[in-house]
């Protein structure tokens, strides 16, 4: 049972997260949110995925540890940075920025005179 719970945290601690980073939001809300952060601390954090993917796991790593399972501190704060993992590990399977298409190169070959591409006979 705690397995399950784990899964539904990381899922959670995942879309969290993601709106709050990648998404616009209902309404617009979360793009708004970021614009009012502007570029000091709050704004970076809501930039980095990994960064805030730490802060949104704290509630779910109290909800399903003190509530569900009754851990210790120490399973507490093992299973915080494990739902930060988690996420952090779903975002990378599940990102479509695949960097920059490769440059296009064509090279050119010398041709004789009667068209031939081989340069020597």
């Amino acid at each position: 049972m705690l397995l399950t719970w784990f899964l539904i945290a990381v899922l959670g601690v995942w879309r969290v997260t993601h709106l709050l980073v990648a998404e616009d939001g209902p309404w617009n809300a979360s793009a708004r949110l970021r614009e009012l952060a502007g570029s000091g601390v709050w704004g970076k954090l809501l930039d980095c995925f990994a960064c805030l993917s730490l802060w949104v796991a704290v509630p779910f790593a109290l909800a399903v540890g003190v509530l569900v399972a009754g851990t210790t501190w120490l399973e507490g704060l093992l299973l915080w940075l494990g739902l930060s993992g988690g996420s952090m590990l779903l975002e990378r399977l599940t990102a479509r920025d695949s960097g920059p298409p490769p440059a296009h190169y064509v090279e050119d070959l010398p041709t004789t005179e009667n068209g031939d591409d081989m340069l020597r006979k």
